[in-house]
């Protein structure tokens, strides 16, 4: 059974009008809403036009299928992807990836953090666990570590333990909520809790672990990237900024981040920045995973259709809207995300019990089938 799950994640489950398993919001249900709605305007429509369903298996990483499919297919004319938000989604972020290293300096050799574990956290999901293995030299300073860490907990409300193993070595656990990278506000971030943790108590103790005091002071437990100097926002949204993975590697203690970048920003402003900020800190900087934003106006022709399609199948007024998700969309041209998630509904994917409401699914199953009927005129 999956990691806090109440059900088995790979074995759907229907309760209380909700299917449950991993992918029902994100992304298997919707494909097979998709999927059952060009079948229905097959059976039931006269279309003279070619419908496509494209699906990749790589979305969250390197996008390597879709880029295949792109080498090797013609493209489309048009099209939506259903792995966002309905009415209609008109602006993608940017996306960003970053990852900062420096070489383990400590002003206290009788202190030494040995090894960070981050669970395989994956970049774009707020870390639900942490934790750190330091070693002592002597006792008297492992407990009175383990005294203020303790005091630092109570003092913050942070959901950390610790647990002594062997004679000199302390494991500090902290645990967070997951959520998806696009929304860290509404995650906790394990890794995060667990650097202002240290740093602070270490700092009490007059020990320094550069690395660890430089992200405690630069990133916080803010989301928006404030102290690198990208706070940066415009009508689409504002940048956030997710810290993912936290590890020592070649005696370099490495950090890990990724951000959904506002669309009228580039994704080169956003690197000077950053490189500006800690130009003078001995840091290592690598940008990675670099996605431009998708932008098609409001008033495209596309996004209007698909959004009236929506708003005339419940009697709504919605606007189309802009996200800090990456969908395959931007892959194409003419090309947006439309649903399955409805407006406020809570967002489950990527977390813990994943479902989605069957008749939600029902509902964008016929959503889609009007939308590929409406398209195909």
């Amino acid at each position: 059974m999956g990691d806090g799950w109440t059900f088995e994640p790979f074995n759907p489950v229907v309760s209380d009008g909700k299917l449950y398993g991993r992918g029902t919001t994100d992304d298997k249900g919707p494909v097979i809403a998709a999927l059952y709605a060009m079948k229905s305007v097959m059976d039931t429509c006269k279309v003279d036009k070619r419908v496509r369903l494209i699906v990749g298996l790589n979305e969250e990483q390197s996008w390597k299928c879709i880029n295949h499919y792109k080498e090797v297919e013609e493209m489309p004319t048009l099209g939506f992807s259903p792995d966002a938000d309905f009415p209609c989604i008109y602006a993608e972020k940017g996306l960003l990836s970053l990852k900062l290293s420096q070489e383990i300096k400590t002003s206290n050799e009788d202190v030494m953090i040995e090894d960070i574990d981050y669970k395989n956290n994956a970049i774009n999901i707020v870390p639900k666990y942490c934790s750190m293995l330091i070693k002592f030299k002597n006792n008297e300073i492992l407990e009175k570590i383990k005294s203020d860490i303790i005091n630092e907990v109570n003092t913050n409300k942070f959901d950390i333990k610790i647990k002594d193993i062997d004679d000199n070595k302390l494991l500090v656990e902290s645990y967070g909520k997951a959520a998806h990278a696009a929304h860290p506000e509404l995650g906790i971030n394990a890794i995060m809790r667990l650097v202002v943790c240290i740093s602070n108590v270490f700092s009490k103790n007059n020990i320094q672990i550069e690395f660890i005091d430089i992200m405690a002071d630069k990133l916080k437990l803010e989301t928006n990237g404030k102290g690198l100097g990208i706070d940066l926002k415009d009508d689409m949204g504002e940048l956030t900024f997710n810290v993912a993975k936290l590890y020592i590697s070649d005696n370099k203690m490495n950090l890990e981040a990724n951000m959904r970048v506002p669309v009228t920003y580039k994704l080169s402003d956003v690197e000077e920045k950053i490189t500006n900020n800690l130009e003078d800190m001995d840091i290592e900087i690598e940008f990675k995973g670099r996605n431009n934003p998708l932008y098609i106006p409001k008033d495209n022709e596309l996004v209007q259709k698909l959004c009236k399609i929506y708003n005339d199948y419940y009697g709504r007024n919605e606007e189309p809207i802009a996200i800090g998700g990456a969908t395959y969309a931007r892959a194409f041209k003419n090309c947006v995300s439309f649903g399955a998630m409805m407006p406020n509904e809570e967002d489950m994917c990527h977390k813990a019990d994943e479902y989605i409401k069957v008749q939600n699914l029902i509902d964008s199953s016929k959503i889609y089938a009007r939308a590929i009927y409406e398209l195909t005129r």
